[in-house]
């Protein structure tokens, strides 16, 4: 039997271990991945809320990375068999599919708690540590035995920082796992609306995996008939953003963690490695304690006595002032400045700005035998249109300790400051 034949038989009769999942019914493993689901490792993201704070407005989303990950791995499934039913698809081996399930199911091991609250402090890629973590004992093992996998090449197709030798197959694996049609995103987009009640989010999987197609030297492609797919991805994206991810209450939330944890690092009170390996419980025990200077504000998002907006204004691209405080030190300066205006401690302003969020899309249309930039491919989302998503998103905003929103002060000539 040849390569291809054995990556088909092997997706569709070893997978005999079912789990039950709200989203996509029934979810099967393979013996062998049901081992590694069973690792201290992998249970650890049922500690991790997907969507950290965002409970507080929508609570119904207290679903875990864990639930996220069996599902990316379970849509990773579905598009390998997919792919493999081309003819094109010739290097594809039967242990790289292996190894690449294990990374799908895997690829979020070392997140951080508390969604993306971290995220811009001086901390290694969530990507880095899941590498770290399954190239270690005793998870490398049972990849190894459990799998007959490679843990080297799982944590080259999680972490892009990994060097792939050169491999044509890892450079596959990182195409399906990352890219605006990835199993991350279909299960995120729809799983969160799911758990959040919203309607934005939901994808039709079934119609997306068929219009998927293999091409050398692309990797993933899709079929023209597939063009509005892409379309209903890119505003549900715009959607979740706009109403869940990054929603006032969330954002709030979100920058009183970062706060906390920066100004820790900033005074040397804790390192990097204070925040590795931690899941929710474990994040609140140990920066919500008394014994850590800034627990304060740790401990009024857990009792959801969160800061006030008293100032807003739209984060424009290029303006010298809005593009210095994407620096965290800079944006701390100016927070200091205001504090010391007001007459509060370091803790009682917190300036935020979302991270920059591309809706741009490098993904391949096959049209007619030829490959046609989505942009180009009849699309109505332009440049223009991809601009404008982000530009309504991004918002500067000030935000204050409660008892400072309460006071006879005026805060409309804030700005001032970032003009």
């Amino acid at each position: 039997m040849n390569e291809r034949g054995k990556i088909r038989d092997y997706l569709a009769y070893e997978f005999t271990e079912p789990i039950r999942d709200p989203l996509w019914n029934h979810i099967y493993l393979t013996p062998g991945l049901k081992e590694i689901a069973a690792t201290q490792a992998f249970q650890k993201l049922a500690g991790i809320k997907q969507l950290g704070p965002t409970y507080m407005v929508y609570p119904g989303a207290t679903h875990t990375r864990l639930n996220h990950s069996l599902g990316v791995f379970s849509l990773s499934r579905r598009v390998i068999q997919a792919l493999v039913s081309f003819d094109s698809v010739c290097t594809l081996t039967a242990e790289g599919v292996r190894s690449f399930l294990c990374a799908a199911m895997l690829h979020d091991l070392g997140h951080f708690p508390y969604a993306h609250s971290l995220k811009e402090l001086p901390l290694a890629s969530h990507e880095r540590l899941t590498a770290w973590i399954v190239r270690d004992a005793p998870l490398a093992g049972v990849i190894k035995e459990a799998m007959h996998a490679d843990p080297e090449v799982v944590a080259a197709i999680v972490d892009t920082g990994v060097d792939a030798g050169g491999s044509a197959e890892i450079a596959i694996y990182r195409k399906i796992l990352s890219g605006v049609l990835d199993p991350d995103k279909l299960d995120y987009l729809s799983r969160d609306a799911y758990f959040c009640g919203v309607p934005y989010g939901v994808q039709d999987i079934d119609f997306i995996i068929s219009k998927l197609r293999y091409h050398e030297p692309e990797g993933l492609v899709l079929d023209e008939q597939g063009l509005h797919a892409v379309e209903n991805v890119l505003f549900s994206k715009y959607l979740m953003y706009r109403s869940v991810y990054w929603h006032k209450a969330v954002r709030i939330a979100t920058a009183m963690i970062k706060k906390s944890i920066f100004l820790g690092m900033r005074d040397g009170i804790i390192g990097p490695s204070a925040l590795y390996g931690l899941d929710d419980n474990d994040f609140f025990s140990k920066f919500g304690s008394d014994t850590y200077k800034y627990s304060g504000l740790v401990k009024a998002v857990n009792t959801r006595q969160l800061y006030k907006t008293v100032a807003e204004a739209p984060f424009v691209a290029g303006n010298p002032s809005h593009e210095r405080l994407l620096d965290l030190d800079a944006r701390s300066e100016l927070e200091g400045e205001i504090c010391g205006e007001i007459n509060t401690d370091a803790t009682g302003v917190i300036i935020d700005i979302p991270e920059k969020i591309s809706f741009e899309v490098e993904l391949q249309i096959e049209r007619a035998g030829d490959l046609v930039p989505f942009v180009k491919a009849g699309t109505v989302f332009s440049k223009d249109v991809i601009g404008g998503f982000a530009g309504t998103l991004r918002k500067i905003r000030l935000m204050v300790h409660p008892d400072l929103a309460v006071e006879s002060r005026s805060y409309g000539d804030i700005f001032r400051w970032i003009n």
